[in-house]
């Protein structure tokens, strides 16, 4: 997150903001540029950070909880993660909320979002849906232990991929498997390797072109 962003949020957390002015609300983060402060703010809105009502002159925190509330849900967003090699660090810092339906998802109490980088499941088929860079995979943390061919977020060496997963019972191991347009090479884990699975994918939201 943005320094600015995280001044901003630790301010909101403080007092209400939203009766200043925009270089009045900079001069308490050491901001001089009332556009740049315009500009976070609008970020953290748009990642359902904060929620901005004008007609009250009111700047409010919105958490997980609150944001549960009503006909929506707000699924927090926590990195991203290669659909290919496994070559993006896993990063639980949350960057947002991804705000759905009730309807959309159940057990969210439990679930958060990833989003995906990369083809190798772009002929996959999770909740009926391909997977490719720029969706958001959603995630149920209480599924850790999967079942042969469910799809896994998975961290090898504190690497994060999204990957099929099948038990190979003959050689016994574990292999993450990719359905893709390409030709990627299964990757095998020994039961030594340093290898967990964090959840289980069950929906895909398809990003806005």
């Amino acid at each position: 997150m943005h320094p600015i962003q995280e001044k901003l949020l630790k301010l909101i957390d403080e007092k209400n903001i939203g009766h200043l002015t925009l270089r009045d609300i900079g001069a308490l983060i050491g901001e001089k540029l009332p556009q740049k402060v315009k500009h976070h703010l609008s970020q953290l809105e748009r990642k359902g950070f904060i929620a901005i009502d004008k007609k009250n002159k009111s700047i409010k925190r919105v958490n997980a909880k609150s944001a549960s509330v009503g006909m929506f849900v707000s699924i927090p967003i926590l990195g991203s993660a290669n659909c290919g090699p496994a070559t993006i660090f896993a990063d639980e810092n949350i960057e947002g909320y991804l705000k759905l339906s009730k309807r959309l998802v159940t057990g969210f109490k439990s679930m958060f979002a990833i989003k995906a980088d990369g083809n190798s499941l772009n002929r996959a088929s999770i909740a009926g849906k391909q997977v490719e860079t720029g969706d958001y995979v959603l995630i149920d943390s209480s599924r850790g232990t999967p079942k042969d061919g469910d799809y896994v977020l998975s961290i090898i060496d504190g690497l994060a991929t999204i990957k099929k997963y099948r038990l190979d019972k003959k050689n016994n191991r574990i292999a993450l498997l990719s359905e893709s347009s390409q030709d990627y090479a299964p990757i095998f884990i020994h039961e030594d390797d340093d290898f967990r699975v964090n959840g289980t994918a069950v929906e895909v939201v398809k990003r806005i072109v």
